[in-house]
């Protein structure tokens, strides 16, 4: 299955000026196209902002009957589609619509002027995120039809560079269709599960990559057995299955978080516990404990390295899409004791957001 990675995430918003504001602000992402009606795309405004090699198109509708209204409508400001880059798009669409994708918009081929050619197509995915499958050409710069170059004369700071993963939540019942889909439809390897126990409540994950593992996917559903939880908040909340939230990684976490600290952006807090027994649970740690114990950055370990992650305080609305920070030094999956204090920090500040109900 030719997968080579994230192209691009499409966000449905409110409103796409106010989103990318934040955006630039604070995480330090530079506005670099737009569109709309003006350039051929119809009843929307769209704003391209660029990290790195990350790629985030924010879109508003301006009619009722748009797709991007529609989405804020039912779920608030989120991922709306999850953009794949391939070698052939057209292989790709005939392949995993064979294996069971509903095609949603078959290939077409657009040039893009000084950027080349892109061809595109769009498949399901899970709940009402779709996936794009976008193949580009002589010109290897992101790009797609009817977004306008904006020279920006500013560049990024550098702190982040790619998509790491997303975490994907869906109801009771539903994970192991959603592996399995993933798995059959586009060739992804499930190479993670867990079970995580956070208070009184639990949650089921498995992690699905693609063969590159350059597309990762953490699949979450809540354990009905037990009191309703944080998962079980997002998929009240946000009426559904749905990106819970984005990791960006980065290759200095102690610099990004200072920076973004510094910006405006919370990140969760963890207590002074979990440092003062990291010595003995790791052999080495190779950021100094005190500038982790600082920052509130959590380290772990897989077979394969140490990983660096911490996660930001919710911005939305509806308090169910966030961001998570990473740092990867070999890692290649994820760790046990990481994942239960990433949600442990999370559980406490809903309960402070909802005066304890989650406590």
């Amino acid at each position: 299955m030719n997968i080579l990675g994230v192209d691009h995430l499409e966000f449905y918003v409110g409103d796409a000026r106010q989103t990318a504001y934040f955006m630039c602000t604070a995480f330090g992402f530079r506005i670099r196209g737009q569109g709309g009606p003006q350039t051929g795309l119809p009843d929307q405004r769209s704003l391209l902002l660029q990290h790195g090699d990350i790629n985030l198109v924010l879109t508003t509708g301006l009619v009722s009957g748009h797709p991007a209204t529609e989405y804020v409508g039912r779920h608030g400001d989120g991922v709306a589609v999850i953009g794949m880059a391939t070698s052939d798009a057209a292989a790709l669409y005939d392949d995993v619509v064979g294996r069971g994708a509903a095609g949603l918009a078959a290939p077409q081929t657009h040039e893009l002027e000084e950027h080349g050619c892109l061809s595109a197509a769009s498949v399901s995915g899970f709940g009402d995120v779709t996936h794009r499958l976008v193949q580009r050409e002589n010109d290897k710069e992101f790009w797609l039809p009817g977004i306008e170059e904006i020279v920006s004369p500013e560049r990024d700071d550098g702190l982040l560079q790619v998509i790491d993963h997303l975490a994907i939540c869906v109801p009771s019942g539903d994970l192991n269709r959603t592996s399995k889909f993933y798995q059959e439809v586009f060739g992804f390897q499930e190479t993670f599960e867990e079970y995580i126990e956070v208070g009184g409540q639990g949650m089921d994950s498995k992690v699905v990559q693609s063969p590159s593992r350059d597309v990762t996917f953490t699949l979450i559903e809540p354990d009905t057995n037990r009191r309703p939880g944080q998962i079980d908040d997002f998929l009240s909340w946000h009426a559904g299955a749905g990106v819970q939230h984005i990791a960006f990684r980065t290759n200095d976490i102690i610099k990004a978080v200072s920076t973004f600290t510094e910006r405006g952006v919370g990140f969760l807090s963890t207590p002074g516990s979990y440092y003062d027994s990291l010595e003995q649970r790791l052999s080495s740690v190779d950021v100094p404990i005190d500038q982790l114990r600082k920052h509130a950055v959590l380290v772990d370990q897989d077979h394969w390295g140490q990983m660096y992650q911490i996660f930001t305080q919710s911005m939305h609305i509806r308090r169910t899409l966030f961001l998570e920070l990473i740092e990867r030094h070999g890692a290649l999956t994820f760790g046990t004791s990481n994942i239960k204090a990433l949600y442990e920090a999370k559980e406490r500040e809903l309960a402070m957001a909802t005066g304890g109900a989650n406590a």
